[in-house]
């Protein structure tokens, strides 16, 4: 097989792990996380959402949690080094996330997203995708103005929770239009977990052979149906190098309930078993491309470590193996 010999990780479980769950993580957790997640050697983690509290609940600590980390003194030496994202869906959140910046104590990145299925873009949005594109053209140069990068996601590439299959090739157009547009990365998400490898490997081949900058581009799978880690394996074989996942696998559509209160104008969410949605497990991946003989510079067993801890602020058991399981060890590895 052909793969990388090296791969940059992000975990993106304050966010986007957080963000499916019932109940409100508090402020504190969150932190003392996202610094956990810097010492465990990640260089890119995604700490909020700047959307509308009201239908997002759990992020109404948004400015608190990013003031907090930016004065961290745990992790002081690593912030410079790091790239600390927030979720920008519309025109208030980036330009709260501006502001945010001029006053030093916001983001370095910011994300915005398009779908390739169209009710799916209105849904998440309340634009269609034309109007999203000529939104982003506007609002990108002023956030790069500000000193933030920008992150263009495409979303639904192997299908859609309501229209159900969607065609790759859009995707492709996708990210080069966000590229030409000034998208500084390009995420390419499963939000839903349909993918399956061959399409995977299908689509990444065709994207490197379209805009050949591995660096570029972000592999977001979500494990819905199991099969992540076989995609995240396709993705290696089609050689891209950059990914981003969450402890135990957590995540997904924003909760609509929180705390015992229904979050009005949320909907019903997707799927039908609605807490096993998350995205690949940090941990399970983590651990697979150390044994496979890939470089991800992070310190493994301190990401087992607060995996478990993971486990105790949602309190439940989460969706890793290899937290229960531990590592392989190395004399019964076949690696010496």
């Amino acid at each position: 097989m052909n793969y990388p010999k090296k791969v940059v990780i992000g975990d993106i479980t304050v966010r986007d792990g957080f963000q499916h769950e019932e109940k409100f993580i508090p402020t504190e957790a969150k932190l003392w996380l996202a610094e956990e997640l810097l010492l465990c050697g990640f260089k890119h983690i995604e700490v909020s959402n700047y959307g509308n509290p009201t239908g997002m609940p759990q992020f109404k600590d948004a400015e608190t949690l990013f003031t907090q980390l930016r004065k961290s003194k745990r992790v002081a030496h690593l912030l410079p080094s790091a790239s600390l994202t927030a979720i920008t869906i519309r025109e208030k959140a980036i330009e709260r996330a501006i502001e945010a910046r001029k006053a030093g104590i916001g983001p370095d990145r910011i994300l915005l997203m398009v779908s390739t299925s169209e009710s799916h873009q209105f849904k998440n949005s309340g634009l269609t995708i034309e109007e999203y594109f000529k939104m982003a053209e506007k609002y990108i140069p002023l956030a790069q103005a500000a000193g933030l990068k920008v992150n263009g996601t495409v979303s639904t590439i192997w299908g859609c929770p309501i229209e159900g299959p969607t065609k790759l090739e859009k995707a492709v157009d996708f990210t080069k239009r966000w590229l030409s547009i000034g998208a500084n990365d390009v995420e390419h998400a499963d939000h839903d977990g349909s993918a399956s490898p061959d399409r995977v490997y299908r689509y990444y081949s065709m994207l490197l052979d379209a805009v050949d900058r591995p660096e570029k581009h972000i592999v977001h799978f979500h494990t819905t149906r199991g099969w992540g880690l076989a995609n995240v394996l396709a993705a290696l074989q089609a050689g891209m190098t950059n990914y981003e996942s969450t402890m135990g696998g957590i995540g997904g559509q924003p909760a609509n309930f929180m705390d015992g209160v229904p979050i009005s104008g949320t909907g019903e969410y997707y799927y039908k078993e609605a807490m096993a949605v998350g995205l690949v497990s940090t941990e399970d991946m983590v651990v697979m491309m150390d044994e496979m003989g890939i470089e991800t510079n992070l310190d493994i067993d301190r990401v087992l470590k607060t995996g478990k801890m993971v486990e105790r602020i949602v309190g439940r058991k989460l969706r890793s193996e290899t937290i229960h399981q531990g590592r392989i060890p190395k004399e019964l590895s076949g690696r010496g």
